[in-house]
């Protein structure tokens, strides 16, 4: 879609919605025990999962600070967000961790969207405009999803029509030249449910915090577009469809060295159909999932100056593109089956082809011409099949639940000719592997639950793993192993939740042990060369997890006031997190890109029930401490003492302020402040956008540091009717 038509759509929402109008603010609502999907792949009580769940409503949704999912998820303290650039990040829950550099084809984190594998793991492309909820599922849960479940699952759920009914029309600008909107309607009629959304938006280059400047090359553009239709044939079969396009276009990727010249387009396109049936009475059901997926990553690179051999600064390029494109088609077949009276068992047979293309073409500054160079991805096919069955058994009335699970995963990947790859010889890898898991869940009481739970898992090497040999943006070199054993894991945790009158709180222990993890291990002598290897140890991970919210006025034994006052937080303590695997002479142990602690906390007040209801909303996010042994090229001595040193990024908190008033029946006004005290601070970076500089200007191409965005104003106003 052109630029002219995504900006008169965005023009046409942002109009649309002073005119049309929103629902009142409504009680708070405190879930005991909601039901939820991801876990085991069919709807239960969170009481009855083995691991740790935390969802994310349509309510928490609709009054989110995000400009993706994953500000969303980084304001709900999922884990760690790298947020790199506006349109990439990479993730790391409990140790499991994504790419960095957006490479997301296989990694430790499984994003899904309606059960079915996203595409990519990077979020920061994704907008949530027609997302109804999230679920994240951290701890032992199931063998349902197989690879890639190491650090955990986040299962995005789009809207439909029975979920999201009415029409609802939203504008909002802001700092920087903000200005986003959308428009969505979904209904029934008959036996036919029907969703349509569409949104987009765009912005200028951010302003970074107190002492900073404007950030140059971090302006975007968003588009995206969503229908579903559902038929409920009769009370025991369904069918519903969904077909979507999301993105991120002509974002700036500044990435470690700052870069003021690279841009990108990143965007996925899907489809996926589900049918699901029952005989009548329900004691034999199934689920029939047929999905396609293209995820896009175009890249307008440029690096005019890189980091050469001998570690001084050499001629780069005036233009670097590469494409990135991967397709996958698969299908999910769940029969399941109540063999006698509290049991569930659950059969699965699961098929995916997926193709990975890449081309690159590069131009060298004048004066020095550059031979093209492979990809920053091999091509390559997978086809995975896999096989598993779990079974659930509930006892004592109930209280007691059982579950195990094994899954075997027969897979193959295939090496396929890229361009300009030197010396390659295409070839086929076959695997397999088994994954186990098994829990109990116990109901105390009606108000207090016990849990414990043991999961493995396991993520094959990519053909980019085994077989690359490509030159990165800044001008180092990796390549693949050949020897390369896959990655795996053992995950272990007990927990409790308890469900009072007006509150409730989670807490979690657990224990990760990656094993094997794969990585990017400097080659000796041999100066800015990398090849791909295990890591000679385990990375263990302990540590606590707690949620908790409640409504404050129904603690208190004020159920009648139209006053609203709730609070909310979530947080992570990773009291003992090791790799064991670093060189004797690191000066630190600890695991990379993975926060100590971290926490999301807020309150919500206001009152309903007069003729202008309003709400204020205060919410604080805590990065915690991450450490990291940078790609920026920073000063030696200033900013670090060698190449190799490990940085400790140390802890801060964002606060951020909404407040909203209904000023007639269906129409609300909103305002928000991100970053109310103007923090200049980055989740990832070292060499931040405040003097004195810290990045080495020899490599500099434009800037000297990258901030977050410092203190930004929106304001709009919703119509829903």
């Amino acid at each position: 879609m052109t630029a002219v038509v995504r900006r008169s759509l965005l023009a046409a929402t942002a109009l649309a919605s002073m005119l049309l109008a929103a629902p009142a603010f409504a009680q708070t609502e405190i879930k005991l025990d909601e039901l939820v999907v991801t876990a085991t792949g069919r709807p239960e009580p969170r009481s009855s999962i083995p691991g740790t769940v935390q969802v994310i409503d349509a309510s928490q949704i609709e009054r989110t600070h995000a400009q993706s999912l994953t500000d969303l998820l980084a304001e709900n303290a999922v884990g760690f967000f790298s947020q790199w650039t506006p349109g990439q990040t990479s993730i790391n829950i409990r140790g499991g961790a994504t790419d960095g550099q957006g490479k997301d084809f296989r990694s430790q984190v499984l994003v899904l969207m309606n059960g079915r594998r996203a595409g990519t793991a990077n979020l920061s492309k994704l907008s949530t405009a027609d997302v109804e909820r999230i679920e994240i599922i951290r701890g032992p849960s199931s063998v349902v999803y197989g690879s890639q479940n190491i650090g955990g699952v986040i299962n995005i759920i789009l809207k439909t029509g029975r979920t999201a009914p009415g029409t609802m029309i939203e504008g909002a600008g802001g700092s920087w030249g903000l200005l986003k909107g959308k428009a969505q309607t979904g209904g029934l009629y008959d036996s036919i449910d029907y969703y349509a959304g569409i949104s987009g938006g765009t912005r200028d280059n951010y302003h970074s915090g107190r002492g900073g400047t404007t950030m140059a090359n971090t302006g975007w553009k968003r588009f995206g577009a969503a229908g579903a239709l559902g038929l409920q044939i009769n009370a025991d079969h369904r069918v519903e469809a969904t077909l979507r396009t999301d993105g991120i276009y002509d974002v700036g990727f500044r990435g470690s060295g700052a870069n003021t010249l690279s841009q990108e387009d990143r965007y996925n396109n899907s489809f996926d159909v589900t049918y699901r049936g029952q005989l009548p009475g329900g004691q034999y059901r199934w689920m029939l999932q047929g999905y396609a997926v293209q995820d896009v990553d175009n890249f307008r690179w440029a690096s005019p100056v890189i980091r050469g051999g001998s570690g001084l600064p050499a001629p780069g390029t005036a233009a670097d593109y590469n494409r990135r494109e991967l397709n996958i088609v698969g299908t999910r077949f769940q029969p399941s089956m109540a063999l006698w009276a509290g049991n569930d068992l659950l059969v699965g047979w699961d098929w995916e082809r997926s193709t990975l293309r890449s081309t690159r073409d590069r131009i060298g500054v004048p004066g020095n011409p550059l031979a093209q160079v492979s990809p920053q991805d091999n091509n390559q096919s997978e086809t995975v099949n896999a096989l598993y069955v779990e079974d659930s058994q509930k006892l004592f009335d109930d209280r007691l639940t059982l579950r195990a699970g094994v899954r075997r995963t027969f897979g193959t990947t295939s090496f396929e000719y890229t361009p300009n790859l030197a010396g390659q010889r295409p070839r086929e890898v076959d695997y397999q592997a088994t994954t186990y898991s098994t829990g109990a869940t116990f109901k105390a009481t009606d108000r207090l639950t016990f849990r414990v739970g043991y999961a493995t898992g396991f993520r094959a090497p990519t053909a980019s793993e085994l077989a690359a040999d490509f030159n990165t943006l800044g001008g180092g070199r990796i390549f693949g192993n050949p020897s390369l054993k896959p990655e795996t894991s053992e995950q272990v945790e007990a927990g409790a939740a308890y469900a009072g009158e007006g509150w409730r709180a989670d807490f979690a222990i657990f224990q990760n042990v990656i094993s094997d993890r794969i990585l990017t291990r400097a080659r000796t002598g041999v100066a800015n060369t990398s090849d791909y290897a295990n890591n000679s140890a385990d990375i263990v991970v302990r540590g606590v997890e707690l949620q908790l919210d409640g409504d404050i006025l129904t603690l208190a034994g004020y159920n009648d006031t139209p006053w609203r006052w709730s609070v909310f937080g979530n947080g992570a303590w990773n009291f003992d997190m090791e790799d064991k695997g670093v060189a004797a002479t690191a000066n630190s142990r600890k695991p990379e890109r993975m926060y100590q602690y971290q926490a999301a906390v807020g309150t919500r007040f206001g009152q309903g029930g007069v003729r202008y209801p309003w709400s204020v909303q205060v919410s604080g996010v805590l990065y915690g401490p991450m450490w990291y042994n940078t790609e920026e090229n920073l000063l030696i001595p200033f900013a670090e003492p060698n190449r190799d040193w490990i940085h400790r990024k140390n802890p801060f908190w964002v606060w951020n302020v909404r407040g909203e008033v209904e000023i007639t029946k269906g129409v609300k006004l909103f305002a928000l402040v991100n970053n109310l005290f103007n923090k200049n601070e980055h989740p990832i970076f070292i060499g931040i956008d405040k003097k004195p500089y810290k990045l080495d200007s020899r490599f500099a191409n434009g800037g000297y540091g990258t901030s977050m965005p410092g203190l930004e104003v929106q304001a709009g106003l919703q119509a829903k009717f």
